[in-house]
Formats: structure tokens, sequence, C-alpha cells
């Protein structure tokens, strides 16, 4: 067996069940889940329309590459959204569909990463966990940047040593962030593409939140926004993560592309021809009508608003919480260790949370997700407010 596998950690999820092991939970009261950031808002029907019309395509083979109607469409997605210029983003030579954003990042990682001893995988701390999985079984290790309150959740990337940026081969970004949910601020952007150039790795950021954020007239900048901004139209260094699961309520199409420097994305699908992970072609016919759609996504923008707006000032009765930048998660504050409140809400109020510590890693004694919860406001609007209820009436009964 590939000795890497050992390497890996349980995923969040487990580490959950482990926990809750044993534990009853009130039959009086419904259960409701705050801790999978699985949409549940109703999928798109014109998409679901789309794969019952095109079942006879299971009869073909797709291409890894994918159609040239989807590259086209996802192209002009991206040039409109991100102020692109017109043209810089082929849909030739910049973009590969990928099955979801979990498994593009993955296999990004398998065919950058030159396995050595000193070959690093940087990362923010949190994270998402097949940052850090992608990089072990590529023969790299991982390196954390710390995101806490101290520094609004962003890495403070002029405060790493050289000596970190020497042996890197991949910085991972995560904007909008994923739990805390903030927003890369274009000067940040431009610093870490500066780093990228002086030390020679790899910018990837992972936007798959990037469609939802409070304000209609202020979306989230993006990597390749700022690119276009500073006149980098060749998108050295830099790929982004896109997704439909988060953006149309569709994590079981396992849909997303990947996009950027044409030279990177030449040897990732290579690597993807081998890989054998092509989309199916009925999926991406679907895709291309969500990508060419927005009206469904400014209704599902304005489903997480509601629930924000509703669920916050409930929980501000008795815990620290703020408003995200965007995406659909909670970052609050715990009144007690994070683990402790997980297991206890789940024993004495059947709501369910994940505990911050699930996706971080312990650095020099830091755990940066220690005494947080993630909240994903993904059930319905009443469900919500009823879980920040719970919660509100665990934490009194529960502290002095």
């Amino acid at each position: 067996m590939n000795p890497n596998l050992d390497r890996l950690h349980p995923y969040p999820f487990e580490k959950l069940a482990k926990l809750k092991a044993g534990i009853s939970t009130p039959e009086h009261l419904r259960p409701i889940s705050l801790g999978i950031g699985e949409p549940k808002h109703p999928s798109p029907e014109f998409v679901k329309q789309v794969i019952a019309d095109n079942l006879d395509k299971l009869a073909n083979y797709p291409t890894t590459k994918g159609t040239d109607e989807l590259r086209t469409t996802i192209a002009e997605w991206a040039t409109r959204r991100f102020q692109l210029e017109t043209g810089s983003l082929s849909a030739a030579d910049n973009i590969v569909p990928v099955n979801g954003t979990r498994e593009g990042i993955f296999s990004l990682v398998q065919s950058v990463v030159a396995g050595s001893d000193s070959a690093t995988v940087v990362s923010p701390n949190p994270f998402y966990q097949v940052y850090e999985g992608a990089a072990f079984l590529a023969g790299a290790t991982p390196v954390y940047l710390p995101c806490d309150g101290s520094n609004g959740f962003i890495p403070d990337f002029g405060a790493v040593p050289d000596s970190v940026w020497q042996d890197c081969q991949i910085l991972f970004l995560c904007s909008p962030g994923n739990p805390s949910g903030a927003v890369m601020p274009r000067e940040t952007l431009v610093q870490v593409i500066e780093l990228a150039d002086k030390h020679d790795f790899i910018v990837a950021s992972d936007e798959c939140y990037s469609e939802l954020y409070p304000d209609e007239n202020q979306p989230p900048e993006g990597l390749l926004q700022t690119c276009a901004a500073i006149g980098r139209n060749d998108f050295a260094r830099c790929i982004v993560f896109h997704s439909l699961s988060k953006r149309s309520n569709l994590p079981g199409l396992r849909s997303g592309f990947v996009a950027g420097d044409a030279s990177v994305l030449k040897g990732f699908l290579k690597y993807r021809t081998y890989h054998g992970c092509a989309m199916p072609i009925h999926n991406q016919l679907a895709s291309i009508a969500a990508w060419q759609d927005e009206a469904h996504v400014v209704e599902n923008r304005t489903a997480y608003r509601a629930k924000f707006e509703a669920v916050v000032p409930v929980l501000r009765e008795v815990m620290d919480v703020e408003f995200p930048d965007a995406g659909f998660y909670l970052w609050p504050v715990t009144p007690m260790d994070d683990e402790t409140f997980a297991r206890e809400l789940s024993a004495q109020q059947n709501v369910h949370v994940l505990p911050g510590r699930y996706l971080s890693r312990t650095v020099e004694g830091h755990n940066p997700g220690e005494n947080r919860v993630r909240m994903a406001l993904v059930a319905p609007l009443e469900e919500c407010v009823e879980a920040a209820r719970r919660i509100v009436e665990f934490v009194k009964a529960n502290t002095p």
C-alpha cells in the first residue's frame, strides 16, 4: 500500500460521529443539522429537465476535456463575472471541466507537485481537508497558515518567512473562506501573486462560495479578476476552482471547473486523461444550462440572506457571532470548548454543529478552530431559526 495513506487524518465528520457515539438525543425534538455544508435549497427544475431530456447520452463516452460548448459557456460566464479582458480566458486553453472542486483540487496537486522531502503545500488553517490529503498523497508536506480573529481570518502572508516559500509548490487560498466566510481583498491577492513570482509557486484559489454574498452590488473579487486588474492576462501561476454545488444547489451533479494558467492546465489535463474522471455528457449539458442562468442564483442568495438576518440576532443573545462576508456558514465563538458544545448540544437539543478544531490543525500549540463551531445555514429558514432558539436555550442552561 502507498505509505502516504497512513498520513491521512480522519475526515471531520468521522471525528464528529466518534464524538457523539453513545449519546441519546431528545425524541420530542426533531433533529436539525447545521453541521454539513450540503445545500438544501431546491435544485433548479430546468437543470433537472435537461438531464431527463438527455439520458440517451449515457451511451456515449465523454471526453476528458469536455465539450467545446461547455468550456465556451464557462469562459463567457467567468469573463462576465470577474470582469476579464475579452478573449483572455480561452475556452480551449484556460479551462478544464471537473467533477466538483474536491476532485479538481486533488488531481491538480497530483499533476503539479514534484514529490520530494522538502516539497510543501501551503494552506490556510482552518482549511478544506482535501488540500492536506492531496498534499500527503503527492508526497508533499502541508504547511498551515493560521486564520483567526486577530487577522480577520485571512493569513498574514507578510509574516511568513522566505524559508517557507522556498519549498512551496502550491499555495491554496479559500476566498470566501470555509468556515469563516472571509473575503480576501485585492491588495492581499496582489501580494500573493508577487510572492508566487518571487518564489516560483502556483497560487490555487478555491472560490466555490464566491456566488453566495449578501450585497448584490458587491460580489467577492476572484483571483483571475485581480490578474485582469493588474494586466496579468495570461494568469501566470494562477489557478481557480469553481463549482455549481453551492451556486446552483447542485452538489449531486458533481460539476465544476478549473481555470487559469494555460501551461499548468496543459499538464493537468494530461494527468486527467489517465485519472479517468471525465464529466458525463448529460451532466455537461445540464451544467451549460446552469452557468447560463443567473436568476436562480439571485434567488439562492436572497434565501441565504434571509436566514442570516433572522438567525444572527437570535444567537447574539448568548454568543459572539458575526455576519460573514460571504458563504453560508457562521463561525461563532463558543462559551465552552467546541467539542463539549457540539456533543452536549446534540444530546440536549438535537441540533448538530461541527467543532472548529476538526477543521484545523494545532501548530506550535495553537489551533485557530478551537472554541468555535461551524454552523451551516443550509436548512429551511424556519428550521434555522428554531435551531438558533434551541442554541440560546442550551447556552443559558449550561453557563453561569
